[in-house]
C-alpha cells in the first residue's frame, strides 16, 4: 500500500475513533441499560451487535468502551512520551553521569517483556483507569527514553547547537529552545508507532481482570466477559475484538505512513 493511501485511511479511521471516544452518546444509548428478558439475543435490527448475558446492548458497550480503552492508552502514551522523551533528551544532551544513571534504569525496565511487566505493575497497583494508565506509562517510558536520547545525541553535535552556545545561550536554553524542538517530532512519531502495542497490552490487562472494574465498558473486559459464551453467543467476543483490530490498524497505518514520509 502506498504511503499516501495509508496516511489517508489511517487519518480517517483515527478521526472516526476520536469522535466516537469523545462523544459516544451521539452514536449509542446508555451502555448499562439492563433487560434480562432480552439476554443473549443475536444481532438484529434493534440490537445491531446483539445483547450480553445481562441483556445489555453490546453495540452501546462497544461504542462507550472506545472512550475507556483508547483514553487509557492515549493518556499512557502521552505521559510516557513526555517523561521518557524529556529524560532521554536530557541524557543525550547532558551526557556523562545523567546519561549513565538514566540509561541503566531504562535498561532494567527494558529487560522485562512488556506484557509481564504490565501484569506485575497492574497487580501491584490494583485495578482502575488511573492505575492502568500508570502501569502502561511505566512500560513505555524507557522506549521513549531510548528514542529521544539517540535523537538528542545526534542533535547535540549539529552546527546550530554550537552557534547557540557561541551566542551566549546557556545549556538549559539550548536544550529547551533548540534540541527539544527537533527531538519532539521523533518522540511523537514513536508514540503513534507504539499505540497499537500499548492497545494490545491494555486489552490483555482488561481480559485478565486487571483493567477497569465492571460495569465500566471496556473492550478487553468485554472479551473477558464473553469467554463463557463463545459457543452460544460468539458476537460477544466478535465485535469488541473487531473494534480492537480496527483501532490497532488505524494507528498502525498512520504510523507506517508517517514513518515512510519522514524517512
Amino acid at each position: 500500500m502506498r504511503p499516501r493511501l495509508m496516511l489517508l485511511i489511517g487519518c480517517a479511521l483515527c478521526a472516526a475513533f476520536l469522535v466516537i471516544s469523545l462523544a459516544p452518546g451521539l452514536f449509542a444509548g446508555p451502555p448499562d441499560a439492563v433487560a434480562v428478558a432480552r439476554r443473549l439475543e443475536a444481532p438484529s435490527a434493534q440490537f445491531w451487535f446483539g445483547t450480553d448475558e445481562s441483556g445489555r446492548d453490546v453495540y452501546a458497550r462497544v461504542i462507550h468502551g472506545a472512550g475507556t480503552t483508547l483514553g487509557i492508552v492515549g493518556a499512557a502514551i502521552a505521559i510516557a512520551g513526555l517523561a521518557g522523551g524529556g529524560l532521554g533528551a536530557l541524557a543525550g544532551f547532558a551526557g556523562r553521569l545523567p546519561d549513565l544513571a538514566l540509561s541503566r534504569m531504562a535498561d532494567a525496565l527494558l529487560a522485562f517483556p512488556p506484557i509481564i511487566l504490565g501484569v506485575v505493575l497492574a497487580s501491584t497497583l490494583g485495578s482502575g483507569a488511573v492505575n492502568s494508565v500508570l502501569a502502561l506509562s511505566i512500560i513505555y517510558v524507557p522506549v521513549f527514553y531510548r528514542v529521544a536520547r539517540a535523537a538528542a545525541l545526534m542533535e547535540s553535535g549539529r552546527a546550530y547547537v554550537e552557534a547557540a552556545r557561541t551566542l551566549g545561550h546557556g545549556e538549559a536554553a539550548v536544550l529547551l529552545r533548540h534540541v527539544l524542538r527537533n527531538v519532539a517530532p521523533v518522540v511523537a512519531l514513536q508514540g503513534v508507532i507504539l499505540f497499537p502495542l500499548a492497545l494490545q497490552i491494555q486489552a490483555a490487562l482488561g481480559f485478565l481482570g486487571l483493567g477497569v472494574p465492571p460495569p465500566t465498558p471496556d473492550w478487553g473486559a468485554s472479551l473477558q466477559e464473553s469467554r463463557n459464551y463463545l459457543t452460544v453467543a460468539p458476537w460477544l467476543a466478535t465485535f469488541p475484538g473487531l473494534a480492537l483490530l480496527l483501532a490497532a490498524l488505524a494507528a498502525s497505518l498512520l504510523g507506517r505512513a508517517l514513518q515512510a514520509r519522514s524517512g
